[in-house]
């Protein structure tokens, strides 16, 4: 005789309700995930704006040391067959170089001086973050430069020389002959910060490789 085989128990069928209970689950815990993204992003956007901003109002401070340092550009009138003629006192000077050249080197310095200063702030780069500083500088220096123009000499030096009189020495118009000096502020933020973020920035951890020999400290 042949002892009758045990049926084999039924399959466990999980309830419908369980898995849309996981569904939802997961759903939210994904919802929740994005949410928590999505915060940080905004965050990151609005301390950029921030900054540029902040960059922005500093290129007042610019433009008031480039007004008050740059060197001034010898000017002489002089009347020529009844009309005034304006003219360099000194056309070997090298002034108008130094204009550029002070508004140069002060550009890289706030450059490099608030790029240390935004890191200090935040540790850590990003995109937003650089193209602040780079938005941010160049407004700056735009700033600073419309700022030193407008609080400098008159434009019209023919109308100036008529003021102060026939082979009288008056000051040029503050002006900005090398455009290409707008760019050492943002130049000078970037690569400052990013230095930074290269020396000083934090550190991803490196990643556990299975296949290597774990190594326990031994007991003297």
């Amino acid at each position: 005789m042949t002892a009758p085989l045990t049926p084999p128990p039924p399959p466990h069928h999980q309830p419908s309700q369980d898995r849309t209970g996981q569904a939802h689950a997961g759903s939210g815990a994904g919802s929740a995930g994005h949410e928590q993204d999505g915060p940080g992003l905004r965050t990151e956007i609005r301390d950029a704006v921030l900054i540029a901003l902040g960059l922005t109002v500093c290129g007042v401070l610019l433009g008031l040391l480039w007004w008050w340092l740059a060197p001034h550009v010898p000017l002489v009138g002089d009347v020529t067959e009844g009309s005034w003629v304006v003219y360099l006192k000194d056309s070997e000077g090298e002034q108008a170089v130094g204009v550029d050249g002070t508004f140069t080197l002060l550009a890289l310095a706030f450059g490099a001086v608030t790029a240390a200063a935004v890191f200090l702030l935040r540790r850590r780069g990003g995109v937003p973050l650089v193209v602040a500083l780079t938005v941010g500088g160049l407004l700056a220096s735009v700033v600073a430069w419309r700022l030193g123009v407008w609080l400098g000499p008159t434009s019209d030096v023919v109308a100036h020389a008529k003021d102060v009189g026939k082979n009288v020495t008056f000051s040029a118009p503050l002006k900005l002959g090398a455009k290409g000096a707008l760019l050492a502020w943002p130049i000078a933020a970037l690569v400052v910060h990013l230095g930074l973020t290269a020396l000083f920035g934090p550190r991803d951890p490196e990643p556990f490789h299975p296949d290597e020999p774990l190594t326990l400290p031994t007991a003297e």
